[in-house]
């Protein structure tokens, strides 16, 4: 393996430590089920809590597609693709 892809596989695990830690602290479906979302109702206000969790739905989305794309990158750079 070439360094430039371990430089992206090594960013590509930390992106996904990232995602997975985003995934986890959003607000569940089901009202209670969220790491912050009873704290963040009670000490900030409704608005705030909303406006975190729509930073954090935006934050996933972002890095989601991060992963994806240097996965996809990773998968073609290391001969695999073909």
């Amino acid at each position: 393996m070439e360094p430039v892809a371990i430089i992206i596989a090594v960013i590509d695990i930390l992106i996904s430590i990232g995602l997975i830690m985003l995934v986890i602290f959003q607000e569940g479906s089901s009202k209670g089920l969220g790491i912050i979302g009873g704290g963040a109702e009670t000490f900030f206000g409704k608005s705030k809590g909303r406006s975190i969790d729509a930073v954090l739905k935006k934050l996933t989305t972002v890095a989601a597609v991060i992963f994806a794309a240097l996965t996809i990158i990773l998968y073609l750079m290391t001969g695999r693709g073909t």
